[in-house]
């Protein structure tokens, strides 16, 4: 269980985080945190199968394009509210993700890697090709915004768009942190670090891992819907390996044995990443950065920046898993 010091530093990110648009009036900055909180849910829930479990899932940006592309059709096509599609955007990716574990959960090394690359170069190839549904390589536009009563989310400065991304956030960090502190989660661990002996334990192996995917799916598809819904596009671009790699950084640079370190990752990393983008001269090279800083932090800390932290005497330590 995390110790009370790293309990009371995560709450206070989330308090202060919900002050945020009180004090920052930009709607810029805003939306950068919104993007930033989107990370999140990708980067944590992947650091499920992949810290957690040990599996290296290739096509975990796979369930989060399914999930923009679920929320898009149903609310754009089939007029379906736009939260209700969100949520449809969970089930969607949590269901392929299921399909995609069947193969892979007796798989091991390479062949996991090859896999899963295979299946999201198969989602991609089905978006371009069915564009009388998803509009192929051009995306689909213009998609249905948030409302709350009569209250319109379009309007305000991303004020209200802010909120529904911190909300989504805090609830995948709610159930990640049950996952990985209840005796499934330590199923997990044991599958990851000695994979004969759980076995011998009595823990199925393959059962684990299916169950370890699937859940890592659900709140990455409701974030894809978020995604979606709140850009009011799906383009075939959330399947680039540019956000995989991006989202991937933020999992090893985070610490992949923790729920919290891939969520500090994601919000520095989408800040450092925006701030280069405005400097001459680092708009192509930042990516060059991000890959020195995630090589200098795994060599002074293997478990993430959040153990750097812990390091350096700041009141953050990760848990020992």
């Amino acid at each position: 269980m995390a110790n009370k010091r790293q309990l009371f530093a995560i709450a206070a990110l989330f308090a202060a985080l919900a002050f945020v648009p009180l004090f920052v009036t930009d709607s810029y900055i805003r939306h950068l945190f919104i993007i930033a909180f989107v990370y999140a849910v990708i980067a944590s829930n992947w650091n499920l199968s992949l810290g957690h479990c040990g599996v290296f899932n290739f096509g975990h940006l796979t369930f989060f394009g399914i999930g923009v592309y679920t929320a898009a059709i149903a609310s754009k096509t089939f007029g379906i509210n736009p939260w209700i599609a969100m949520l449809l955007g969970g089930g969607t990716a949590a269901l392929s993700a299921l399909l995609l574990a069947a193969p892979v959960a007796r798989l091991k090394g390479i062949y996991v890697v090859l896999v899963t690359f295979a299946f999201s170069q198969l989602a991609l190839q089905l978006v371009l090709s069915q564009s009388q549904i998803t509009g192929g390589a051009e995306g689909m536009v213009r998609l249905p915004f948030l409302q709350l009563g009569s209250y319109s989310f379009l309007k305000d400065f991303k004020f209200g768009y802010y909120y529904v991304g911190l909300l989504l956030l805090a609830l995948s960090c709610l159930f990640l942190a049950f996952l990985s502190n209840s005796s499934f989660g330590k199923s997990l661990k044991a599958v990851r670090d000695a994979e004969d002996y759980a076995a011998a334990r009595g823990i199925s192996v393959a059962r684990q891992r299916i169950l370890a995917l699937t859940l890592s799916a659900i709140f990455t598809g409701i974030a894809g819907g978020f995604y979606a819904i709140y850009l009011r596009v799906a383009s075939p671009e959330v399947f680039g390996f540019g956000t995989l790699s991006l989202a991937l950084s933020m999992v090893l640079i985070g610490g992949v044995n923790t729920v919290f370190g891939p969520v500090l990752a994601a919000l520095v990393l989408t800040f450092a990443t925006e701030a280069m983008a405005g400097l001459q001269g680092f708009e192509d090279a930042r990516f060059i950065v991000i890959a020195v800083a995630m090589i200098l932090v795994l060599r002074l800390a293997p478990e993430g920046l959040v153990d750097l932290l812990g390091k350096l005497r700041l009141p953050v330590r990760p848990a020992r898993t």
